[in-house]
């Protein structure tokens, strides 16, 4: 029997190897009437402020629509929800902050603004300011006073971010650093306050091999910038190329400390990841939302084209890959949340509590960041084509939901990245035993070469055959990475396609563990019969989930084996990834069908 384990105790990658209970994981329908609020808050501006206004934003010719809605948002506080409340902010829990993450996720170019002031551009000074720094600036960056922008990006250093080559020279006074570099892809560059720059130390000559990061406000003089960058999506969002000519940047604006700068980038993309992926559920919901609206207007051989088969297949598999996503980004939210209480229960301060806990689940949300993000576009593909010819049109809102999604696979970290960082942190942690990926990866070895148990002990419980058949995905991607460790070793980060294969068998795991955790946990509280329509969509996924997991599987194996040691990990591949059928069609159009008769998602 695998372990289980408390919440607080529970590993980043450890899904891998170990059983999850229900009782373990948060889900969605557990938020806090205040922290509904919240979001009902965060969605009513978006009704009264932002959708009203999409054309406008989308065509307008300088910054100033975006800055003063910001302007707005954070008069209702929506910019201070991650600031600790003794700066102006709210000081919610991670979780909460996702929540806003998911329904501002709905506002196209404004909930990328959004994000960008309140992640990338204030999190920094919140994790990693010294006091003076953050009593001088957050207050004014959680009331919007000032604006964020954060400046990692160069021509020549995209994936490889510590190859910039943005320089910072102490002056002989030792009052300031000189600044002297090019940043692109800057996010609210036009009209930002305040940046996080990026760039290496150069000291007698010699230039650190880490970058450091300064806080630079805007006023600084040889600040200059190139006009907004000309898009295919989130055309009103602001983005520029920054130059730095000369710019003295006081000492005391070097934030953490020196060489520390790659570190926090690592850190705050882990946060911007797992948040990108939750935005994506927001506005896959409202994609979502427009097509059954559609769909039910629509008439087509004198009825309804909600009423075709096609229609429902497309109506539910775009909700179930988002109640799906939605319930796997929670989860981790959660265990981000529990690990930071318990360091701090030990006497960790908030600040390092809040980053360790990040650390320990960036494998999450690298997969969250993927997940969330292939589903939008996943959505919003399918709501174009259940527009037909009208999704083709720019006066139908698919045109600016379709162009807005692609930049979501490319922003914080390529998903191709994302795919091989997910298998580089589980290996790196294997192999300074923070995780034990090799006892159960032998064992599974052991066990393709033995005779299957076709034993059938009766076991009680909801999901039982469907955890069984969960494990034995588990073992298929402990086999297949097991055997790829083997043959490659050290040159395994070469085998890029592999690397991405085995992310995809893990990425699937996560996601199909998590529905059925959830809808495990909703039975366990409602009844079976109160959430049937949640029920078929665990079904489904996990069915989907063993089909990818067995194609990715075959791809990788294919890729490196070869004679008995192929056609014994085949078998192996098929013994782990078979489950009974059932009847995907009507558990879709039983989903469909729930939603077309409210007009809308409902899960």
């Amino acid at each position: 029997m695998i372990a289980t384990e408390p919440k607080a105790s529970i590993k980043g990658g450890e899904f891998l190897i170990k059983e999850t209970e229900a009782s373990q994981v948060f889900i969605p329908e557990e938020f806090t009437e205040e922290q509904q609020m919240i979001a009902a808050t965060c969605r009513e501006f978006l009704e009264r402020e932002i959708w009203p206004r999409l054309n406008e934003i989308d065509n307008a010719k300088s910054p100033e629509l975006i800055s003063s809605l910001m302007d707005k948002a954070g008069e209702l506080g929506l910019l201070g929800t991650s600031v600790p409340e003794q700066y102006g902010g709210f000081g919610t829990n991670f979780n909460t902050s996702m929540l806003v993450a998911e329904t501002t996720g709905a506002g196209h170019s404004f909930s990328v603004a959004l994000s960008a002031h309140t992640g990338i551009g204030t999190l920094p000074i919140v994790y990693y300011g010294n006091e003076d720094q953050k009593a001088n600036y957050l207050p004014r960056l959680a009331s919007g006073e000032w604006k964020a922008a954060y400046c990692l990006t160069e021509p020549d250093s995209g994936s490889d971010a510590n190859s910039g080559k943005t320089k910072a020279i102490l002056t002989e006074d030792g009052k300031h650093y000189v600044l002297n570099g090019q940043k692109m892809w800057i996010t609210n560059g036009g009209f930002a306050d305040l940046y996080i720059v990026f760039a290496k130390i150069e000291e007698n000559g010699q230039t650190d091999k880490n970058l450091s990061a300064f806080i630079v406000e805007r006023t600084y003089e040889g600040i200059t910038m190139n006009e907004p960058e000309h898009k295919m999506g989130i055309k009103g969002s602001d983005t520029r190329q920054i130059f730095f000519n000369d710019v003295k940047v006081p000492v005391e604006n070097l934030l953490s400390e020196r060489g520390n700068g790659f570190k926090i980038a690592v850190n705050i993309l882990n946060i911007g990841r797992i948040k990108l992926g939750i935005a994506a559920v927001g506005g896959s919901k409202e994609v979502i939302n427009n097509a059954i609206r559609y769909a039910n207007e629509r008439k087509q051989f004198k009825t309804a084209i909600a009423n075709f088969g096609a229609i429902k297949h497309k109506l539910a598999e775009m909700a179930i890959k988002v109640y799906v996503s939605e319930t796997a980004s929670y989860r981790a939210g959660q265990n981000i949340d529990d690990l930071i209480e318990d360091l701090k229960a030990n006497g960790m301060e908030d600040g390092p509590a809040k980053l360790k806990a990040l650390e320990q689940f960036a494998i999450e949300c690298a997969i969250m960041k993927v997940h969330g993000s292939e589903t939008l576009d996943y959505v919003v593909d399918e709501g174009v084509q259940v527009y037909g010819g009208m999704g083709y049109s720019a006066d139908a809102p698919m045109d600016r939901a379709y162009r807005d999604a692609r930049i979501n696979r490319i922003f914080e970290g390529t998903n191709e990245i994302n795919r091989m960082l997910i298998v580089d942190m589980l290996l790196k942690r294997a192999m300074k035993g923070e995780l034990d990926l090799m006892t159960p990866a032998m064992a599974v070895a052991k066990e393709i070469m033995s005779i299957p148990d076709f034993s059938s002990e009766e076991e009680e419980g909801v999901f039982v055959a469907e955890k069984k058949v969960l494990k034995n995905l588990k073992k298929a991607a402990l086999m297949v990475a097991g055997a790829a460790v083997q043959k490659f070793m050290m040159t395994l980060s070469d085998e890029q396609e592999i690397l991405m294969n085995v992310a995809d068998m893990a990425i699937e795991i996560y996601a199909a563990e998590s529905v059925l955790l959830r809808v495990e946990k909703l039975i366990s509280t409602k009844g079976e019969e109160a959430v049937a329509f949640q029920k078929q969509i665990a079904l489904v996924y996990l069915h989907e989930a063993v089909e990818k997991v067995a194609s990715a599987g075959r791809a990788a194996v294919t890729s490196f084996a070869e004679g008995d040691e192929l056609r014994g990990m085949l078998m192996g591949l098929k013994r782990f990834t078979k489950i009974d059928p059932m009847n995907l069609k009507d558990a879709r159009r039983q989903i469909a069908d729930a939603m077309i008769a409210e007009n809308k998602y409902i899960f």
